[in-house]
């Protein structure tokens, strides 16, 4: 097996543990050799001596956690390197090792809100996660068996360090709204955390309790990599109705529910409402604006009509769509800012948020810490998001693509919708779209755009009234049925 197969994206993901049927994949022999690869990597690009390097290594709550961060810590310390032990750690806190600890690497043990058997490595340089080039180099490294030899052998070094950053976020509290730990700033403020036995517990104890929050109500603050509760995802339809049913139950000012290693997270206002997607980026884009005009917000492509409005109309900001996937709308903003645009945030529907302030990374973590401290502040949440016109439906289908060439033909597809879309009198096609085809309709939206690596086509659509979906389905049933590589039986769900 080429170790190409365990790439996803930007990061290695595989499946570890065979409990839940499926054969196992990513072995204890799969991660030392990428680990090992991984040294070769980082020493031949930064020119270093292994005896000299520090890594740090760290796991979420999954059950192969452990084993496999044995085999991380087995490879680093065989090439000599020496290894921060960190332990239960989230991934944002990880690249945190970087900043606070000085380390040259780090390596979170995670495979982010996928089933309990999966899980998978990222890995970190103090200038941030590796980019899909970087890994596929690294796989490559270890399929010829790339090693670094070394008669020295690393130590291992415990290391606490979710405590030192459990403690930054608390100083980022106080220092917003001028007061001390002592001067409990969150005292008379409700607010629980649900954690889906991720990693993601330690917010509720040792930074809102602590600086004086109530947090009764708080659930599945204990690391189970079984996920007995929910899916540890903002996403999951079933997990956010916990988190707001949890919230109405205690009568919250605000609850919070990260994903399993906390580079995620969503939150529901004291009104019950998610405040998910469109409206977690509605009010990431607020916090960051702070009443300063044409400041630029980079989303993914299938943000709302209505976040578009309120960016540049209610906040004066400039709404920057680009294609899906977290690391894209990160290296987009980073980009723009090199460029001399003033861009402080990078956000994806599914709750990935980056900050300029926070090293441009993905920390759910810290973006909830910004919103408690809005509430601290006194300020009310569900008037700042007040002005977002929501839609009244939104829906994604996915069509399957049937031949061989997948990505020419889906290109194909795009390029013929494009030219129908122009003919039609009540068809807008989106000039600011950076990702397939975007189409305005009399009802609302549909966005068709190619997956990077599968054969798939995925199409969302957004309705400013009930039924509006329906009606711009079966407008287009007209054209799709001109592809006979596509599978179109969405269209008729």
């Amino acid at each position: 097996m080429s170790y190409s197969v365990l790439k996803s994206g930007t990061d290695i993901r595989g499946v570890a543990s065979p409990l839940g049927g499926r054969e196992v994949n990513l072995t204890p022999e799969a991660v030392y050799d990428i680990t090992a690869a991984f040294a070769v990597w980082y020493i031949n690009k930064y020119e270093k001596d292994p005896s000299e390097l520090r890594v740090s290594v760290g796991h979420d709550s999954r059950i192969t956690g452990e084993a496999i961060a044995g085999k991380v810590k087995a490879a680093l310390t065989d090439a000599g390197i020496t290894v921060l032990d960190c332990g239960l750690a989230s991934t944002p806190a990880m690249f945190m090792t970087t900043v606070d600890l000085k380390s040259d690497a780090a390596v979170q043990i995670t495979a982010s809100h996928h089933p309990f058997d999966r899980n998978g490595l990222k890995f970190f340089t103090p200038e941030g996660g590796l980019d899909s080039p970087d890994i596929s180099e690294i796989t490559a490294l270890a399929d010829n068996g790339e090693t670094v030899v070394n008669d020295r052998k690393g130590e291992v070094i415990p290391t606490d360090y979710m405590t030192l950053y459990a403690a930054r976020l608390r100083k980022l509290i106080c220092d917003s709204v001028g007061k001390t730990e002592e001067e409990q700033p969150l005292k008379g403020y409700k607010i629980i955390v649900d954690a889906g036995n991720g990693a993601g517990g330690f917010y509720a104890g040792e930074v809102l309790a602590r600086l004086g929050a109530d947090i009764t109500g708080s659930q599945f603050l204990e690391p189970d990599g079984m996920f007995p509760n929910h899916i540890p995802n903002p996403e999951n339809e079933e997990a956010m109705k916990s988190i707001c049913s949890a919230v109405k139950k205690n009568g919250a000012d605000l609850g919070i529910i990260f994903d399993t290693d906390v580079d995620r997270a969503g939150c529901v206002g004291a009104d019950g409402e998610e405040i998910n997607r469109n409206r977690l980026i509605a009010l990431a884009a607020y916090m960051v604006s702070q009443g300063k005009k044409g400041v630029t917000v980079v989303t993914d492509s299938v943000t709302s009509d209505g976040l578009k409005e309120y960016i540049e109309n209610t906040l004066g900001g400039v709404h920057y769509r680009y294609r899906r996937g977290y690391k894209n709308v990160i290296n987009k903003a980073q980009e723009l800012c090199r460029e001399g645009t003033d861009c402080p945030l990078a956000i994806e529907t599914s709750g990935h948020a980056a900050l300029r302030e926070n090293y441009f990374l993905d920390d759910g973590a810290y973006l909830v810490t910004k919103i408690v401290i809005e509430l601290a502040r006194g300020n009310d949440i569900e008037k700042i998001l007040a002005p977002l016109k929501m839609p009244a439906e939104e829906r994604e289908i996915r069509f399957n693509i049937l031949v061989p060439d997948f990505k020419e033909y889906g290109e194909r597809v795009i390029k013929e919708l494009e030219a129908y879309a122009a003919l039609k009198p009540e068809y807008k096609i989106a000039v600011d779209n950076r990702e397939g085809i975007r189409v305005s309709t009399p009802h609302g939206f549909f966005l068709l755009r190619l997956s990077v690596h599968d054969p798939v086509m995925p199409m969302n659509f957004e309705s400013n009234v009930k039924g509006g979906i329906k009606r711009d389905m079966e407008d287009l049933k007209e054209i799709f049925s001109r592809f006979d590589g596509l599978d179109t039986s969405p269209l008729n769900a």
